[in-house]
């Protein structure tokens, strides 16, 4: 952003910034907080999902989608 102020701020400084939010606003900063976080990175057990699914392939412990009997 132009004109904007840089700032160093930990990541220490936003949890304790976050503890000391009144436990009633808690929904308030809940969706101020999503609002910055990307969702089209993959979770951790995506990750681990799409690892095990890549070494079933490479060892032939999958099926090719037309020898499914859909039926």
């Amino acid at each position: 952003m132009k004109g904007a102020i840089r700032m160093n701020i930990s990541r220490e400084q936003l949890h304790e910034m976050v503890d000391a939010v009144d436990t009633a606003e808690y929904d308030v900063v809940y969706h101020v907080l999503s609002k910055f976080i990307r969702e089209d990175f993959p979770t951790q057990e995506e990750l681990d999902a799409i690892k095990v699914g890549r070494e079933d392939f490479r060892l032939g412990h999958t099926v090719k989608h037309e020898e499914i009997n859909w039926d």
